[in-house]
């Protein structure tokens, strides 16, 4: 296998991480988004059920991700790690206080202690939303590079109208994912709650995703550029625009099930869509972006490394999916209440 075969693939196990990742850690970012418009104490409690036996899970995605841009890409994780440095301690922060609010709310019956906790989760969820979708925005529309490729920006600048409504998109995208989750795991009058968000969640989302659709054609006009030199690829987007108008179309016939499988596609396709925008460059540089940005073959590994580490991911990538789906088929179906529940 050449070395550009091995960046290219390596690139393929990266890409694939990030979707597993927002495919799956999105719709507990979304249940956790909507904890606070639960109505009562067991209406939260069925939330976090709902997500307890998958939420830890989920972020193993993440790991393998942050891993194999280390193990691949070198060059570009130090560059994202050093340049990214504050926006990544919020998201890991938010990570951290995720994962103590589910573990701590229920440990005490006291009513302040648990909205404490509530309060915690929902913003502690719908920071790292917004700080993946400002990520998303900033390699999108390219963050200043100097010739070393070393970050000189401030961290003002990962703020502007682009990366914040790419922000706000991907933030609403996770609350609708989430609103579906619920919508297929829940029964009786939380169901009919549930159900009542699903609409404006949508609606919300379709509004934010036009809007920044329409900002990325006028601000980064480098992500149409493979899809104007091969029109062949425009097959991708219009698979996107099939898989959202078909959530509300499923949630109007009461399929769940299929709602959520749309919704799930709709997340790895715009994923795609960037992935497609963006090849080969993993950070693009608006400082003389064809000499400066960083990209699959000028921040990789040697070829022995790559070899070899794909070793490893061949034997850890199928056990984390055989976990996943052994664990899903486990605790699938509606969530009930009992003594063992958060």
């Amino acid at each position: 296998m050449t070395l550009v075969e091995l960046q290219t693939l390596w690139y393929a196990v990266i890409a694939i991480s990030i979707l597993f990742y927002t495919v799956l850690d999105g719709f507990d970012l979304g249940v956790g988004a909507l904890h606070l418009f639960a109505r009562t104490d067991d209406q939260r409690r069925i939330f976090l059920n709902s997500i307890g036996p998958f939420w830890d899970g989920n972020e193993v995605w993440i790991v393998i991700m942050m891993g194999g841009l280390f193990a691949g890409f070198p060059n570009a994780y130090a560059t994202i790690f050093s340049g990214f440095y504050s926006l990544l301690m919020f998201l890991i922060a938010g990570l951290m206080f995720r994962a103590v609010a589910i573990e701590f709310r229920s440990k005490r019956p006291s009513s302040r202690w648990r909205s404490f906790w509530d309060v915690v989760f929902s913003g502690a969820s719908i920071l790292v939303s917004l700080v993946m979708g400002l990520l998303l925005g900033n390699m999108i529309i390219g963050v200043p590079l100097n010739g070393a490729q070393d970050f000189v920006g401030s961290f003002s600048d990962f703020f502007n109208v682009y990366t914040v409504a790419v922000a706000i998109t991907a933030t609403s995208l996770f609350a609708m994912h989430g609103t579906i989750y619920l919508c297929m795991k829940t029964e009786g009058e939380t169901h009919q709650v549930v159900r009542r968000w699903i609409n404006p969640a949508i609606l919300h989302f379709f509004f934010w995703f036009s809007v920044t659709t329409c900002l990325t054609m006028v601000e980064s006009p480098h992500m149409l550029k493979r899809f104007s030199d091969r029109p062949y690829l425009v097959i991708f987007p219009l698979l996107a625009l099939i898989a959202m108008l078909n959530i509300p179309r499923q949630i109007r016939k009461n399929n769940d099930g299929w709602a959520f499988i749309s919704s799930c596609g709709t997340i790895a396709l715009l994923l795609t869509l960037f992935g497609l925008g963006t090849f080969p460059t993993i950070v693009y540089s608006t400082l003389n972006p064809e000499v400066h940005s960083l990209t699959i073959y000028n921040a990789s590994s040697g070829r022995d490394t790559l070899e070899i580490l794909l070793i490893i991911v061949a034997i850890g990538v199928p056990a984390v999916l055989g976990y996943g789906m052994w664990v899903y088929h486990i605790f699938r179906g509606k969530v009930r209440l009992d003594k063992m529940s958060y």
